[in-house]
This record gives structure tokens, sequence and C-alpha cells, in this order.
């Protein structure tokens, strides 16, 4: 994403669905660097590639990026979604069927695999593969060779094999829930990506273009995230690791620092820190002015309920305003409270007592 493009230019590379800066992929975080040190020696070969992270981590994009930069990058890179694809549509989906191999079957169509042909098969959340596809699956992966469904011609294609999971693949083994001799299959290459939280470093930098590239999805502008905003959002967990962020910047571009990361449900403490933070920013003249306007206020409000003996139905019609609206900037300027007076006693009898002042009506 180029930082000086127009709005148009933005969303149109957004829309496109072009990779980001390798600066923005892999960050300057320690962590990102082993991964990338890993991806650049296995891209330009032809081995498995198994992709470990928690969801929102990035699997897909690094998926992606080492397509690009492999021998196969002219041909296609096509995804299947091993948990979103019930396991009775996916066998269609990944090799194909033919006409009347089923009801509904009106023509014939090529699977994923096929369209992968000398290109790359990205199988996402393949532990959420059916164990019946697991050995189809292993079976293809030893020589390419597969068949339609519905068809005896047995056919032959060349693809490079990606896959990404979310969950432990030894411990889905010992449940019984992932063929051990898939896994090995699969892991030759295994890369794990760190979470948010443990690449704080690369965060202004996910920000920052996270926040290009909404306005030119979105055509709007926004101020650029403040300093303390970053070190404030550095210092969180983010469970939903760079989405997360990435949710977060669409909200921030779309209606301002309020919502950023406040969706519903954020517990309100962490919800106004990133408010403030968001907007401690330089100081602009209209944040300044609004400032010291309710300074202002607060001081000619005392100063009113002191010569009024804080009676509060005297001191509004001494502003002129309703007595519902004074009680309002009382809450907001904070002065719920009385001040406290000086007690003066007097000696009766060797014993201090208190003078206190009449409660007058409206106190």
């Amino acid at each position: 994403m180029v930082p000086d493009a127009t709005n148009r230019e933005r969303g149109m590379a957004a829309r496109n669905g072009s990779l980001p800066p390798e600066s923005v992929i892999f960050g300057t975080s320690v962590a990102m660097s082993l991964v990338r040190q890993r991806v650049e020696k296995v891209a330009p070969t032809n081995v498995p590639v198994l992709i470990e992270g928690e969801g929102g981590t990035g699997k897909e994009l690094i998926a992606r990026w080492v397509h690009s930069h492999s021998t196969r990058s002219p041909g296609a890179f096509v995804k299947v979604n091993c948990a979103a694809i019930p396991g009775t549509l996916l066998e269609s989906e990944l090799f194909g069927y033919e006409k009347g191999a089923f009801t509904g079957a009106a023509s014939s169509k090529p699977g994923r695999v096929e369209q992968a042909n000398l290109g790359t098969l990205f199988l996402d959340d393949i532990a959420d593969l059916d164990l019946s596809l697991q050995s189809k699956l292993l079976h293809f992966l030893q020589d390419g060779r597969f068949t339609r469904i519905g068809d005896n011609t047995e056919r032959n294609v060349d693809v490079r094999l990606i896959c990404t999971t979310r969950k432990d693949l030894s411990q889905e083994i010992e449940a019984g829930r992932f063929r051990a001799d898939l896994y090995y299959r699969i892991n030759v290459v295994r890369v794990r990506l760190p979470r948010l939280r443990e690449r704080s470093e690369d965060l202004a930098v996910l920000a920052e273009y996270f926040r290009a590239f909404y306005m030119g999805q979105f055509e709007k502008e926004c101020e650029p995230l403040s300093s303390d905003a970053v070190r404030y959002l550095s210092k969180l967990a983010w469970p939903g690791n760079v989405r997360e962020l990435a949710n977060g910047i669409a909200r921030y571009v779309l209606i301002g620092p309020e919502a950023m990361f406040a969706p519903e449900g954020m517990p309100g403490e962490r919800r106004e820190g990133l408010k403030a933070a968001a907007e401690n920013g330089p100081a602009s003249l209209k944040k300044r002015t609004k400032e010291s306007v309710r300074q202002m206020e607060k001081s000619v409000i005392l100063e009113a309920l002191n010569a009024n003996q804080w009676n509060r139905k005297k001191t509004a019609q001494a502003l002129k305003i309703s007595y519902r609206a004074l009680i309002y900037k009382i809450r907001d300027a904070e002065l719920t409270e009385r001040p406290r007076r000086v007690r003066s006693t007097a000696v009766t009898n060797a014993n201090p007592v208190e003078l206190r002042k009449p409660t007058l009506p409206g106190q």
C-alpha cells in the first residue's frame, strides 16, 4: 500500500486483495523475524507447509506470501475452508463430480484440486477435516491421483499443499480425530505464528496499515493514532490477535475513537481508557477550547453556589437556567458534594460546642 496514494487507489488495492508490504507482514519483532527466515527458505521449494497459530494471527496471509514467492506464483491459489464446508459436501468440493453422480448434479464440475493444478492448494483449518476425507486426501497426496465422484477415470494433478490449523494436531491424533500418517505427510515444514501480544513492537505499523487500508475502502479520512494510543494498545491481551486489531481500526475510521475498540460487552474501564488514549494526541484548538470553557463554567457555578449557600434552587435562578440543567452541570463538573467549612467552637463549661449553620430550605 503506497502511503501517499489517494483514497480511490487505496480502495482499489483493498478490493483487489493485494498483499501488504513485507514491512507490514513481518514487522520488526524477533518472533516474526524467525517466521520470515523460515518461509523465505521454504517458499521456492515444493514441500508441504503446515502453518500453526491462533485465530487471527495471519495464517492465510503467510500462506499467500509463500505462494507468491514460489515458482508456482503464476498458477492459482485455491482455498478450501475445511471447517466451513460440511463433510458430506467437502469431498465433491475437493475432488469434483460427474453429471448424475448424485441428486442435483446436473452437470460435471471440477474440484478444487483440479483448479489448483500447477498452483497451490490451501487447506484452512485442516484439523476439522472429516476422518473419511482424511484417508482420501492422504491417497491423493501420495501420487497426485484422484477420481471425481461418479467417475471411474483416474486423473492426475500437480499441486503444492499448504495447510493451517488452530488446534494442536498431536492432541487431535491422541484423541483419534486426526490420522497420524496424514500429519506426517503435511508436516514437512512447520511454521508457528506468534500471537499479537507476543509481537507488540509491530502494533504501530499494523495499525497504520489498517488505517490507510480502511480509509481507502470506505473513502473516508481520519487522523493517525496518537503515540499514547499505540502505547496503550500494546499493553492489551488481544485474544482476537491481528483480526481484532483490524476490526478496531475499521470502527475507528468509520465512527471515531469512541468506537475504536469498544464493541458491546467490553468492560467500561477498558473502553474509556482506549478512548482517552486515542484522543490524547497533539491537542487541537477545538479540544483546548472545550476544556477551557468547561473549567470556566465550573468556576462560575461554584461561585454561584457559594454565594447562595449551596441552595440549588436559588443558584439556578441566579444563573438563569433550569434546576434540572444546574443539577446536570454540577454532576458533570463533579461538584456533587459541598466543600466542608471550617468549624468554629465556643467554650461552654469547658466543653467545645460545634456551631452549625441552620439548614435552609432547598439545601
